[in-house]
This record gives structure tokens, sequence and C-alpha cells, in this order.
């Protein structure tokens, strides 16, 4: 890095550039950034990069996000591709705000990039971050110098911070020369990861080329439904809790050009974004969102999150606030039973299930980012969290297989059940966002596969049978005292919980525990499931009891 990229890096630290070659003005700059850079001490905030970035009160953000566009303008001349720099927190209260990165592939940031970031976020001065940044581009063999253009495409949601943190990712991205920033302006976080695939794959990268995609897709797998398939048992009516967020207002935009399915979209941004709404409180509380009443009773409804990465069902319960929750694990079911043959990971009640259907199950450690790896290893793989957030891949051999496949047979027996059976399996691997979790993508497939079986809600709920559960959390003062292994199902220390868990666990009729400490905050969360709702209680708080014990917490 050459003395005239330092200068700019200084100069773009502040918001508002100094004149060139004004003393008093660069001198102004360089404090500003540094009383920026002070948020950090004085609040005590470390910041790790994690599944979901960086995230935090989005008084806290604007140096970090002014860094990830560093980053990002980094990351981009590296791999001589356009990566995404998308500025939310999903389903965090209003208040908070974040920032990650897309990869070239639409994917989340290489792990392999996550300790840069972290060390960026949290380099206490400029002359730190410099020497940080001196030092990475020459282990990286980053050439600045001629480089070719770098491009970074620009999202964020619809939380009133957004707008001043996009101006400092904008800032931090034209800090590094040849960079250049396209602002997508307000998108969900998956509509960004798909613009992201789609520009480095040579495909128009429009968010109307994104609703085109999957209005054609979603068409096509009506268009196959079998004759004779009974129907009636679908409504074609489905309500839809938009998290008063950026999900809501793009699901408005995207059912007036659908056809059959008709969609009521409420908590569309008359109210608080994630207040007592979305897919993770629906999932969690197993209660109504707001807006929603025993008057719903019988309907088919979904509930996305803040920024329309997560979707889960659900179905009201007659004079009550109660729901009967289809979560994650039984889309990602639907969709196994709907490919048949092909290969689904999940946990929870639904393995047993899906080993059934003659699927393989794997475990991996929690964090979408480790599901999206394992099941890119696979010709096909279903990944999905209970919280709602999961995605079906395709590898790039098998789909050329499938289209050399769907070409003989539209020569030899087109129309045949096997012709239409690899239209079906083409349509899906277009429908459904291949980059990361959609709610939008993911709720065409189950709308169009409950079409296909003639499914009502009631009929999918009752795939398999959930054991009633209780996730809890505790606050600790250390939540890395926590270390775990076998896919997070085994605390290796601190010494002696794990036996003390298992104990406990024993006490009750077909138990299950595990903790595992957040990714982003001083927390460790308790699972526990067992044979009853009473049970399942009991063993999560007399295990919440024993964190406490070993780890000393705070308030729970």
């Amino acid at each position: 890095m050459n003395e005239q990229q330092r200068s700019i890096l200084l100069q773009s630290a502040s918001r508002f550039p100094p004149p060139p070659g004004t003393t008093i003005a660069n001198l102004c700059c360089i404090l500003r950034f540094l009383s920026i850079l002070t948020q950090i001490v004085l609040t005590g905030v470390k910041f790790s990069y994690g599944t979901a970035g960086f995230r935090a009160d989005a008084s806290l953000l604007e140096s970090t996000v002014f860094r990830v566009g560093i980053l990002a303008a980094l990351r981009s001349i590296q791999t001589g591709s356009v990566v995404g720099l998308m500025i939310t927190a999903s389903h965090n209260k209003v208040s908070d705000n974040g920032v990650k990165v897309a990869d070239p592939s639409g994917g989340m940031l290489t792990q392999s990039w996550e300790p840069f970031a972290d060390a960026l976020a949290n380099a206490p001065d400029p002359h730190s971050l410099l020497q940080l940044l001196d030092d990475f581009v020459k282990k990286e063999n980053i050439t600045l110098e001629g480089a070719p253009a770098a491009g970074v495409l620009l999202g964020r949601d619809t939380r009133p911070s957004g707008m001043s943190l996009l101006e400092a990712a904008k800032q931090g991205i034209s800090a590094i020369m040849g960079a250049s920033a396209e602002v997508m302006g307000v998108v969900t976080t998956p509509q960004l990861h798909w613009m992201v695939r789609a520009k480095n794959k040579g495909v128009e990268a429009s968010e109307n080329n994104y609703y085109d995609q999957l209005l054609t897709s979603f068409r096509y797998l009506l268009d196959y439904i079998p004759q004779g398939n009974s129907r009636n048992n679908v409504t074609d009516k489905l309500i839809v809790d938009g998290a008063d967020g950026v999900g809501g207002e793009k699901l408005e935009k995207l059912k007036t050009r659908l056809g059959y399915l008709t969609i009521d979209v409420r908590n569309c941004g008359d109210g608080v974004l994630n207040e007592g709404v979305g897919a993770d409180y629906v999932q969690k509380e197993k209660v109504v969102p707001r807006s929603f009443s025993p008057a719903d009773a019988g309907m088919r409804c979904a509930s996305l999150d803040g920024d329309a990465d997560r979707l889960v069902y659900f179905s009201v319960l007659s004079n009550s606030n109660k729901i009967n929750l289809v979560d994650g694990d039984k889309i990602l079911s639907l969709f196994a039973l709907f490919l048949k043959e092909q290969l689904a990971y999940a946990n929870g009640a639904s393995t047993d299930y899906l080993k059934q259907l003659g699927l393989e199950v794997v475990l991996t450690p929690t964090g979408v980012k480790y599901l999206h790896e394992k099941a890119a290893e696979s010709d096909i793989g279903i990944y999905f969290e209970a919280n709602g957030h999961g995605t079906i891949l395709f590898s790039d051999p098998f789909l050329s297989w499938l289209e050399t496949r769907n070409n003989e047979l539209a020569s030899t027996s087109k129309g045949s059940d096997q012709h239409k059976a690899a239209l079906r399996l083409l349509a899906v691997s277009k429908l459904i966002n291949q980059a990361v979790g959609d709610a939008l993508s993911g709720l065409l497939l189950v709308e169009a596969i409950l079409q296909h079986m003639g499914w009502s809600i009631y009929k999918w709920n009752e795939l398999y049978q959930d054991l009633p559960s209780r996730q809890l959390k505790v606050k600790v003062v250390d939540r890395t005292a926590i270390i775990t292994a076998n896919a997070e199902t085994t605390v290796v220390r601190p010494v002696g919980i794990q036996e003390a868990i298992d104990t406990e666990t024993a006490k009750y009729p077909q138990g299950r525990c595990f903790i595992r400490p957040s990714g982003t905050e001083d927390v460790v969360r308790v699972f526990a499931e067992a044979s009853t709702q009473e049970a399942a209680d009991n063993l999560a708080h007399s295990v919440m009891r024993l964190v406490d014990q070993y780890l000393g917490s705070g308030s729970s």
C-alpha cells in the first residue's frame, strides 16, 4: 500500500473528506476518525464476525461499517469478482443494525477472512488500522496497483439507521483506489445475495430480474402438477406476517404478479420492526404475531423475519392466541419428500422421519455457514434450521446432467412422467435461492409443493410429531468458556458440566438437552426436549441452573 493510498484511507475515514491540501481540515478529519474509533474503547464493545456479520446498537456501527466497506473492496479485488455488502440486523430490535459481506458465490464471506474482519473492526487507532491493512494485503498477495476495478453491491433493510450506515460503507469502499459501490437500495438480504451470484454468472441482476425468475419457476411448477391430483384441500389464500420489515414490502410488490395464489400481507411497515412479530418471535414464543387473532383459525399462515431470510408457517388455534407451528425442520421435510430420494440435512425430531425416506441426515455445528458448506458437498443438499433459515443446493455437475437428461427426454418422450419430473427439478433449482435462505422463494416453493401434493397445512404438519421443547438463554460473563464438540452436542469445557447435564437429562423420558454459546453475545443457549411440555420446561430450567453454577451467570 503506497503513501497515496494511505492518504486516501485517512481522508476517507471522515464522512466528510476535507479539501486536498488543507492542513487543519486534514487534522479535523483524523480527529473525527479517532473519535469514531474511540466508540470501541469507551463502550467496551468487542466486535466478532459471525454468521450474522457484525451486529450492535446502530449508534456504535459507523466506524465498523466503514471498515467493512474497505474489506469488501479488498475482497472484490482479490477475487476479481463482484461482492455484496448488506446493512441489516435481521430479527434484532429496530435500534440495532449490522453489516455483512456476500462473497462472489452469493454465499457468506469465506471463513478464512473472518479473523481479518475481527481485527479490522477492533483496530484501536488509524495507524494500527493502516498497519493491519498493509500486512493483510501482503499476506494475501492482493495487488492494488493496476488491479481491475472492484465492484461492491450495497443494500440495506428498512431500519432508520440504514441510510447513514450505507454512506459509511460507500466511504470505506471508495477508500480503496479503483473500487466503486453500486447501491441496490432497500432490498431483502437474500435479494442482495442473489444479485451478487447472478452478476458473477453474467446474468441480469436487478430486483425485477429476481421477481421474473421466481415467478416463472413458480408457474412452471403449478403447470406441471399431475392431472388428477386433488387440490380441493388447499385453499388459494395465504396470510403472511411481514414482521414490519423489508420482506413484507417486497411481498406486497410480488403478490400483484401472482395468478393463482392470493396473499394477505399483514404487519407491513405500520408497526415497529420485529416487535411482537416475525418468524423469530413466532418460532420461539409459539403464539400469534400482532394483527392475527382466533378469527384466523383454519387459515394457512406464514411469518417472515425482519430481512426475509427466515420463514415459518403456522395455523391459529380456535379461541386462543396459541398456534400450531410448522417450523424449518418441517419445511425441510416437505422439500425432501418432494425431491424423494435426494439428500437432505436436518436435526431434532425430523431426523427419524427423513431416515425413513432413505435420506442421509448430517449434523453440523450451529450456524448457517456450517450447514451451507456441508450441503454444498452433495449433488443435492437441503439444509434448514428450526428458525426457518435454509435452502436447497444443486451442484453444477448435477444441473448439467439434469439439463442433458431433460433434453434427451424432450426428444424421446416429451410430456412423459419422467420428462415432467426433470422439468420440476429444473424449476425448483431456479425458484429456490441457492445463495442463501430466502423467505420469499421458500414461500413460493412451499405453496407449489402443497398444491402438487393436495395437502392442507394440517396434513403437512402431520408428517411427524414434534417432541415438546423449551429454549432458554443464560447471561454469562464469558461465553468462550463453553467449548463444544460433536456438532455442538457435547460440552468439553468446563470439565464436568456435560456429565451433570447427562445425569439431569436421564431423569426425563425421551429427554434430550444441549447447550451452546451464542455467536454474538455473552449468552449460553439451552435447548431441551422431553415427552411432555412440563418435563421439557423442567429439564431446561435444571440445565440453566447448571450453567449458572459452572459459569457464574448474571440474570437470565
